[in-house]
């Protein structure tokens, strides 16, 4: 499997997040810095996720992708639109539950913006964890399904966090 590379453009307040290979939590810190720009600016108005060219995704990923739909959905903007034709793919965003939150198209699309690779840098372990805490915090949020899914590693992460058995106080 080729491994994962995140694409990102913008064209009149449309982002287009476009993930290629296999995605993965190494990317994780940087897309999500990248998640904190793209809502930063005033022009935002609607996000699109490409994964014609995703052969994986892993949970980590999804609830970036998750994030980002709440936090688009929180400002007013319509569903976010996911575009594969894959079907595990899809069969993994039905699954997951994200028909809540994203509308899903197999269509291919041409879109304004020319995404290009977005730099990332390797996380280090502390950050790592948190940003896989966050993620997957937020994939449990989506339905019971998940929330018990996820239970057991979002609690084994929280343990490594705080070894007293606390979240620690960063966490929400």
């Amino acid at each position: 499997m080729q491994s994962g590379q995140i694409m990102v453009g913008a064209h009149e307040g449309v982002y287009v997040i476009k993930l290629v290979g296999d995605v993965r939590l190494n990317l994780c810190t940087s897309f999500d810095t990248f998640i904190d720009k793209m809502f930063a600016h005033d022009d935002f108005s609607d996000v699109v996720f490409d994964l014609h060219g995703a052969q994986g995704v892993d949970s980590t990923t999804l609830g970036l992708m998750a994030k980002v739909a709440i936090r688009a959905l929180e400002r007013g903007c319509q569903k976010p639109l996911a575009l594969s034709a894959d079907a595990g793919i899809r069969h993994l965003l039905d699954a997951m539950g994200f028909d809540a939150l994203i509308e899903i198209s197999d269509e291919q699309r041409a879109y304004g913006a020319e995404p290009r690779p977005l730099k990332c840098s390797t996380p280090d372990e502390c950050a790592a964890r948190e940003k896989v805490l966050e993620a997957h915090r937020v994939l449990m949020s989506m339905n019971e399904q998940n929330a018990e899914t996820f239970r057991d590693l979002v609690h084994t992460l929280e343990r490594e966090c705080d070894p007293v058995g606390k979240p620690s106080a960063r966490m929400h």
